[in-house]
């Protein structure tokens, strides 16, 4: 069996107010570097993993360096994380989008499955990333431990597909900062044991 720790990278600057992050590259805040260390610390709880990847993005390798020193277990970037690239409207804010682009921001959130962002992808796009990239994680890795660090979107593809749901459902999950998911797959199929687990962060708050 392969159990998979999905997780997300620390905050960034961006979450709130929010902005179209996407393939943007934004280092951890203060809050997110506190993150990313207590998620290690829980992690060290496990064992080291027989593999760690991460998203290429530097939120992603910066979240995933303190589990580096505290397990002795090199990142390796995997293209199958990327996050999505939000086209014309990365970096934007979303008052601003909702402003310019008033019923394309709304198709986004009532019907996402139907959006393509304007010169960027899809959540279809997205979903066929992701699921190639878990294919070549589970080909390398039949069985033990492995850590992911991904992003909001990255993992809520990916939940939706290990959960069998359709994208229509992709803002039914939520996934915060450092959170961790994991599931386990095996001869028996896919068991889901828990979406955005958050209880290491507690008492940690943005300055």
């Amino acid at each position: 069996m392969t159990t998979l720790l999905l997780m997300r990278h620390g905050h960034v600057e961006g979450i709130a107010p929010e902005r179209f992050r996407g393939r943007a590259e934004l280092p951890l805040s203060a809050l997110g570097q506190e993150q990313a260390e207590a998620l290690a610390g829980r992690l060290a709880r496990r064992g080291k993993p027989v593999a760690l990847y991460t998203s290429p993005l530097g939120r992603c390798v910066q979240t995933a360096l303190p589990i580096t020193r505290a397990l002795g277990v090199a990142g390796q970037p995997l293209e199958g994380l990327h996050d999505i690239d939000y086209g014309q409207w990365q970096g934007k804010a979303h008052e601003d989008v909702r402003r310019d682009a008033a019923d394309l921001y709304r198709l986004w959130f009532e019907r996402p499955h139907l959006m393509r962002f304007p010169g960027g992808e899809s959540l279809q796009d997205l979903v066929a990333r992701t699921a190639d990239g878990l294919r070549d994680v589970l080909a390398r890795h039949p069985r033990g431990e492995v850590f992911l660090v991904g992003h909001d979107s990255v993992n809520r593809a990916l939940l939706l597909q290990l959960l069998d749901q359709p994208l229509s459902a992709y803002w039914t999950l939520a996934q915060s900062p450092c959170c961790i998911n994991e599931i386990e797959i095996g001869p028996r199929g896919i068991q889901v044991v828990r979406i955005n687990d958050t209880a290491h962060l507690e008492g940690l708050r943005p300055k």
